[in-house]
This record gives C-alpha cells, structure tokens and sequence, in this order.
C-alpha cells in the first residue's frame, strides 16, 4: 500500500511539473469546472466562477408586446424537441414587439446567461461601432498597426477585415474536445491574450474561411487599443444603453482587472441578447439614432467572398456572423456552442432567442438540426393570427 501510494504520489508530481513547464495551467481551472464537477465542459451558469466587469444600464426600454402575446403556441412536438435539449428560454419578435415567450427548468426573463460564441457577434458590432466613431480608420488596416507582435513579416499583411472574415489564415488549434486545445485555454485560462501570439501561418490571409476563436480575440486587442484606458465592457456599456437594454449584463475576464474574452462569455438575458438582433436588423440604427455603420452591417450579414479550407464556396460566414437560407428566407444569425442562438429574419421582420444547455450535434461544416427546429418554432408561432 504505502509503495503504491508513493508511486500515486510521484506520477502527480510529474504531471504537476509537466503542467507548470508547459505552461499549460489553465488545465487545473479546466479539471476543477468540468470533470470535478461532473461535467465535460463549460456550462451557461458559471457567471460567479470567473471576474467579470459589469455591462452597465441606462434608460431601459420594456419591448412592447404584440396583441397576439400569450395567445399563440408553438407547435408541440418541436417543442418536446427543443425541450429534450434543455432549452432555458425561447422568445420571438416579431415587428419590434415581444410575440411570444417561454422560459424553463427555473430560468426566467430575469436570468442571465453565457452567450459563448454568440459574442463574437457582439464584438463585431462594437468594431462596427469604433469604425464609424473614426477610432479605426479602414477595415484594411493592418493588424500590426494596433498590435505590434503582428507587424512581423510572417503576420504583417493580416488586416482587421481578415479577422472579422475568419481568414487571418493562422493556426489557432480549434479543438473543442482537447485540454491543450485554443478553447479551452482561452476559457480557463489566465492571460487570453497571450493565447494568440506567435501561432503558426497556415494560409495567405483573405483567401480561407476558418472558424477560429483567434481571429476574434485579436479584434478584443484592438478595441482595446483604440480605447486606450476606456475597458471594452465600457464601450459596450454605450451600446448596451443606446439600445434600451433591461437588465445588466457581464463580460467574463481572464482575471481580476483583466481582459474581456471577446470571443465568449456575455452573459445577458434572452430579451436583452434580442435587441443585438434588432440593432443589425435595423442596420445599426436604434430609435432613429444610428448607432453603427450601415455599410458595415450590410456586409456583416452576408457571406464573405471566401474558400473554406476544402476548397469549397464560403456559404456560412460574414463578419462574425452566421448565414444560411431555409425555406427561401435569408437569414442571419449569432450562434453559441451549447445552442444559444438569435435569428435574424429581416424579410418577415422576427428575431428568435434560444438559450439552453445543449445542441444537436454536427460533422464537419453542417449545421446543427436543432437550428432548423427552432426557426420553424418561431416561424410557426409568426404565421398564426388570432381574431383579435
């Protein structure tokens, strides 16, 4: 007994020296939030578990219900679907007005939760804002004009419109199941800036869209720079109350007075996450002030003139923003790894809000089904009428 707790001992001592001299000390946060804890991964609650810096309000403005809420329902068997995913909330709108909404399993409309990749979006927007505030001058600066590690040769033609298209054409180890992976060191993490410095150049930036949480958190360094001592939650908080917002929101840090993770972690409510589809719906404007660039919007929606990395047409991708087309209808969306999502459907004016704690799975570059599942919900509730 005692050589094999000796021997128990010494294999933990390695992996601990191994950890520290790999610099790889994020695992010990990772550990303890996931396998510690029962899980697999990042859950949509875990706002206390990290530093954050609050969104602040201004004057909020309540959604107008339409005359035909609490009087529509979603189709039953889409909403078991929805359901057997751990849907937390589901909310239309239709017109600028709240047309239905349904929160579960002890969420309600007072409930804040983790955005994930849906900041992205968000984080595009705020360089949508900076751009027609003049702090950015082009979206073909280069990146090395803000970050000086990026003036490098092998980075010096990387420009701000490459990192809004995902084609910076860098290496950040997209893996979402490896404890060494760009995720989760980015997630758990102490420093997230450090993550994308020195990665490897895989392509010549501007010609291959891929995913990367990378290219995003380059565009948080160079709000950051632009603001000088202003914080990026800061400058959200402008945003954030030039829109009406209700309720707080929060920016997880990597820590205590650190850096937002521009890439993830807002946490808000699901009619607040709505009005973001609103402001790029109404190509920034809000209550006749326009608030972003529309030009900058327009082009966000659509996809980029890019290849994918197996050399097919970009079909999926704006700037930080999703696309596709179902049943005829353009849309535009954010989207979250654990199925938060806000859909854009300019032709019939809706926007759809799903939170929850799981999605469908996927394979390669198709999209998760429940995406269908959930705009047919809102679509179905859109179309009925009651006499009133």
């Amino acid at each position: 007994m005692r050589k094999t707790l000796y021997l128990v001992s010494f294999i933990l001592l390695v992996l601990v020296i191994g950890i520290h001299l790999s610099g790889n000390n994020h695992i010990y946060r990772t550990l303890s939030m996931t396998i510690f804890r029962g899980k697999l991964g990042p859950g949509i609650d875990e706002l206390n578990d990290f530093p954050t810096r609050k969104i602040a309000l201004g004057k909020p403005e309540a959604w107008p219900k339409s005359v035909n809420y609490g009087k529509v329902k979603v189709n039953e068997t889409l909403r078991n679907k929805s359901i057997s995913f751990e849907t937390t909330a589901f909310l239309v709108i239709e017109k600028d007005s709240l047309l239905f909404e349904e929160y579960f399993a002890g969420y309600d409309v007072e409930t804040p939760s983790n955005s994930f990749s849906m900041a992205k979006s968000f984080t595009s927007l705020l360089i949508g804002k900076a751009l027609k505030e003049g702090l950015i001058k082009s979206l073909d600066e280069k990146v090395g004009t803000y970050i000086p590690e990026y003036s490098q040769t092998q980075y010096a033609n990387i420009t701000i419109k490459h990192l809004l298209m995902m084609s910076s054409g860098l290496d950040f180890k997209e893996s979402y199941g490896s404890l060494f992976g760009w995720p989760a060191k980015a997630y758990y993490g102490s420093d997230v800036n450090a993550t994308v410095m020195n990665p490897p150049v895989l392509n010549e930036p501007g010609k291959v869209y891929e995913y990367k949480g990378g290219d995003t958190q380059l565009l948080g360094m160079i709000l950051q720079k632009v603001l000088g001592s202003k914080s990026i939650s800061e400058y959200a908080s402008s945003l954030w109350q030039g829109i009406g917002a209700e309720s707080k929101a929060y920016w997880s840090l990597d820590k205590e007075d650190g850096m937002e993770k521009v890439s993830c972690c807002y946490y808000a409510t699901a009619r607040d996450f709505a009005r973001f589809g609103k402001l790029a719906m109404n190509y920034g404007k809000w209550d006749g002030m326009q608030l972003i660039d529309s030009a900058f919007i327009a082009q966000s929606m659509v996809a980029a003139p890019l290849q994918t990395k197996d050399g097919k047409p970009n079909t999926q991708y704006g700037y930080q923003w999703w696309v596709l087309n179902h049943k005829g209808l353009d849309i535009f969306y954010a989207r979250g790894i654990k199925g938060q999502y806000i859909f854009c459907i300019p032709a019939k004016e809706i926007i759809i809000v799903r939170l929850g704690h799981k999605r469908a799975d996927k394979s390669g570059d198709e999209l998760p089904a429940d995406i269908f599942d959930y705009l047919d919900m809102g679509l179905g509730l859109a179309s009925v009428r009651t006499e009133n």
